[in-house]
């Protein structure tokens, strides 16, 4: 019969009477005197296998949880008061003629299935036990279904796929670089890719037209929950289009993704934000717009209070948040604390009741004053506001990570909920005050708008981009832009970030020469597939949706990398290693 005729999700009463071959983990065993229950697992779902035949029992009580088996057996249903809804396989069972251990296992070093018995860095170290999780496998095949549904899309769009190379030039992207060394051109070296930007700008020079390639990136830069050294990017680049041919594939491409992936329908069209609009309402380019709680100017009703650190501050904001009884004072100290963690010299507050205010400062402001602030600002009974005095720049800062922090204290964040948002007109440049000079805010291919182009030389900081970015839920999804395809406003560009006539012709000399050859207008987007997937799952971390992640320190636990390699192999590249931990 083989070793399975069919998998451990699949059988119902339409099978009863029939003789099956199953094959998968043990799930679960209960002995009850002389019959075994035994629920036997595999990625598809759980089936009970009966074991009562007096040859089998003894096979039966040496079975143990996650060993490896196979079975055949006749499909029985269950009696009525035995049937498990919850189970696709619930209204039948297996009577078990024959079976055989295919695989012993010894006790687990975790719990599959209770994840939080078990610290993040033990989970990842024997990441393939953990990826048994039932959840875990979910978010794999959403992953597999997210790429399957894109393929199609685009496929069906005129979008070519086509792959870029891995081993590459260094260039400045923004952050650093993985490098690998030449081992046949000695003391050279080759950088992993950050984005297969200036090969998808080539192909469009090419007359390819449309591409698309789901492709493996590398960053060396700072970690946190929904960042990874190496990610999956849908990249995505299209000819002889502006800003608007550009958001309209991709709305189109989002809709297919959620509705098709999760049964969500979104929105169409999107909204569009500035990125000033952006920042003055929710503090970040980033808005999560599940819940309001937008932040207001304040500055000119504080500088009517008693308060001297308002009226000494350059800005004062404020944000209110109903619910006011839910905010004790340990709430609203811990509050206080995270701003002033995040650089604000404190978090002021008042609670509105009865239609005056009361604590925190309330002491500054007059009767009438209240009143006006009330009516102006529509304060309701049970409103409690927060502000923040400071430059601009730190108080919208902060009041925008309190913010999300009072969402989430009143459960407003709801993963059932996805609310996109465009985000345009993003500063081309920004001033790196550490370095004295300015970097690009996207990356230095993207175009500026076509009247700020005589900007670009004598008034760098007042010029906007053609750059395009997709939130959703507060997350950055997709981000993308029209691109430079003049040759010399390119070498522009990289005069005002700092690089010499030699370095553009050094780092980017191949660029310059293609942009002479006719170059189309074009312009794109790159997803990051992992943070896409981690919105569908619905989970918080970007490792929940990786077969095989890296910690925050970007260390790989279970296969112990990076590490350390042999001597020889350094000396053949050419390579000293200097102040390690350990002589190589």
């Amino acid at each position: 019969m083989g070793i399975r005729t069919h998998n451990c999700g699949e059988l119902s009463k339409s099978d009863v009477k029939k003789s099956v071959s199953l094959a998968g983990w043990i799930n679960s065993v209960r002995t009850h005197g002389q019959i075994i229950f035994v629920d036997l697992r595999d990625r598809y779902g759980k089936t009970q296998l009966v074991i009562n035949d007096e040859s089998l029992l003894k096979i039966g009580k040496t079975l143990s949880m996650e060993d490896v088996i196979s079975i055949e057996g006749i499909v029985s249903p269950r009696d009525n008061n035995l049937i498990n809804p919850d189970l696709s396989t619930g209204h039948i069972e297996v009577i078990v003629s024959s079976i055989k251990v295919l695989s012993n296992a010894k006790p687990l070093p975790l719990s599959i299935h209770d994840r939080e018995a078990s610290t993040e860095e033990h989970r990842l170290k024997y990441r393939y036990l953990e990826l048994r999780n039932n959840d875990l496998q979910k978010n794999l095949i959403i992953r597999h279904q997210t790429s399957q549904i894109v393929r199609e899309f685009l496929s069906n769009n005129n979008f070519l796929e086509i792959e870029t190379p891995v081993l590459m030039k260094s260039t400045p992207e923004g952050a650093r670089d993985y490098l690998v060394p030449s081992r046949v051109h000695n003391g050279q070296f080759y950088a992993l890719p950050q984005s297969p930007q200036m090969y998808k700008q080539l192909f469009m020079i090419a007359g390819l037209d449309r591409y698309f390639q789901i492709v493996k990136c590398f960053r060396d830069e700072d970690l946190r929950s929904d960042r990874q050294p190496e990610f999956t990017q849908i990249d995505i680049e299209m000819s002889f289009v502006d800003e608007d041919d550009v958001r309209n594939t991709i709305e189109k491409l989002i809709r297919e993704v959620f509705s098709k992936v999760i049964n969500v329908s979104m929105k169409k069209p999107f909204p569009i934000l500035s990125y000033y609009d952006a920042i003055e309402r929710y503090g970040t380019d980033k808005p999560d717009l599940r819940f309001g709680l937008e932040i207001l100017d304040f500055k000119d009703l504080a500088d009517k209070s008693g308060f001297n650190a308002f009226k000494n501050a350059e800005d004062v904001r404020l944000i209110s948040a109903p619910n006011a009884d839910f905010f004790s004072r340990k709430v609203i100290d811990e509050l206080d604390s995270y701003a002033q963690s995040h650089g604000a010299k404190g978090l002021a507050w008042f609670k509105v009741k009865e239609g005056s205010f009361e604590g925190g400062i309330s002491k500054f402001f007059g009767d009438d004053l209240q009143k006006e602030i009330i009516n102006q600002l529509n304060l309701k009974d049970d409103t409690i506001s927060f502000m923040v005095g400071d430059k601009k720049s730190n108080s919208l800062n902060v009041l925008g990570r309190i913010r999300n922090l009072i969402a989430e204290k009143l459960e407003l964040k709801d993963n059932s909920i996805f609310e996109p948002v465009w985000i345009v007109d993003f500063p081309l440049f920004s001033w790196n005050e550490d370095s004295k000079r300015f970097d690009s805010v996207n990356h230095p291919f993207t175009a500026p708008k076509d009247k700020d182009i005589d900007k670009v030389l004598n008034n760098p900081e007042e010029v906007i981009s053609k750059g395009y970015d997709i939130v959703i839920n507060g997350y950055e999804v997709a981000g993308g832009s029209i691109r430079i395809y003049d040759n010399e406003l390119q070498r522009n560009i990289f005069k005002i970030l700092d690089l010499n006539d030699d370095e553009i012709k050094e780092k980017f000399g191949f660029f310059i020469d293609a942009l002479k050859y006719g170059t189309p207008p074009h312009g794109g987007i790159a997803f990051g597939l992992d943070r896409l997937v981690m919105l569908l799952s619905g989970v918080n971390n970007i490792r929940d949706v990786i077969a095989f992640p890296k910690t925050t320190s970007a260390s790989a636990l279970m296969e112990e990398a990076p590490s350390h390699v042999s001597k020889d192999q350094l000396d053949e590249l050419g390579i000293k290693v200097l102040d390690s931990e350990k002589d190589v």
